[in-house]
């Protein structure tokens, strides 16, 4: 088995270590003996949806994302949205997850429209909600998902996306209705930087689960160790809740 991954904007949207999700997945692909190319696709870089099996989009700033959204909203949006609504598999953060969504509209009014590939918006607040938090996924309630959130954006919701999680300790898509992130097809988007899957491998095997099983059919994972990973991961969610 193979896949092919698609890094977008390794360069712009790396905040708090977001790579790591990349090389996380990618380890995890070796030691199960699937083989994996990762190609980086940045500003000015073509992007051709049918290529990649799994895309991977990290987190930045409010100035990271104006200087590389033209590039998003130009020739790469229709490959995105055709990506996602093929079902192909994405791991949004934080920046790269409000990107996904309608707008941003900043706290003294300023919006940035974004791609719209899936239907929710985010509203800037002057104060940040940050810090270590929990949150169970929606899909799988017995999950716990450890991450660190930094963002004065709140996150709404609309029609046919779900969250990717319920908030057990902290803040989420917007302090409020104790939901965090999105789920919409085969997406992931959620707010977790860290980097997320590292701290969380059975998150990390969902998201490659995915990705392989709408490329091959079903497949069943082969077990790894995870006995360091899963004690860091327990010992924060004791230290949390």
């Amino acid at each position: 088995m193979k896949l092919n991954i698609c890094h977008l904007y390794p360069d712009l949207l790396n905040l708090y270590g977001d790579q790591g999700n990349i090389i996380c997945m990618k380890k995890r692909l070796e030691w199960r003996h699937v083989d994996v190319i990762v190609t980086l696709c940045g500003v000015g870089d073509p992007l051709n949806a049918s290529e990649y099996d799994l895309y991977f989009i990290g987190g930045g700033q409010d100035f990271e994302q104006e200087v590389l959204l033209d590039d998003l909203k130009g020739a790469k949006a229709q490959a995105v949205k055709s990506a996602i609504e093929d079902g192909k598999t994405m791991l949004a953060i934080c920046g790269g997850y409000q990107m996904l969504g309608h707008y941003y509209k900043t706290w003294d009014g300023k919006q940035m429209d974004y791609l719209g590939a899936l239907d929710f918006y985010t509203e800037g607040r002057k104060e940040r909600m940050i810090g270590n938090y929990v949150y169970s996924l929606t899909d799988e309630p017995s999950v716990k998902v450890v991450g660190f959130e930094n963002h004065s954006g709140k996150t709404y919701l609309g029609n046919g996306v779900t969250p990717m999680g319920n908030v057990l300790k902290g803040n989420g898509n917007n302090g409020e209705d104790g939901t965090e992130g999105a789920r919409y097809k085969n997406v992931f988007a959620t707010y977790s930087h860290g980097a997320l899957l590292p701290k969380n491998p059975k998150v990390c095997d969902l998201i490659l689960k995915t990705a392989l099983e709408y490329k091959y059919g079903q497949v069943e994972l082969v077990s790894l160790d995870d006995t360091v990973e899963k004690t860091a991961h327990d010992a924060m969610i004791e230290k949390l809740l």
